[in-house]
């Protein structure tokens, strides 16, 4: 996928949203490492509400990776 395509799928509905993906976007996800970038754009492709309760609401995915993304953005 191409970084603008990537870079488009940051902005949400909800600015929120938008600041912290395209935060990590723009300073980490050239650098991070291969299964990062795959569960960034798996956390790309969840709903509005879903992304919302993973960043803001404190909910767990269960996965490593989206765990150390979140974490990421939430500092």
């Amino acid at each position: 996928m191409r970084y603008s395509q990537i870079r488009w799928q940051c902005r949400r509905g909800m600015r929120e949203l938008d600041e912290l993906l395209l935060k990590y976007f723009e300073e980490t996800y050239l650098a991070a490492a291969e299964d990062e970038k795959t569960a960034f754009h798996e956390l790309l492709a969840l709903s509005d509400p879903q992304l919302k309760a993973y960043l803001m609401g404190g909910d767990e995915t269960g996965q490593a990776a989206k765990e150390r993304i979140i974490k990421q953005m939430r500092n």
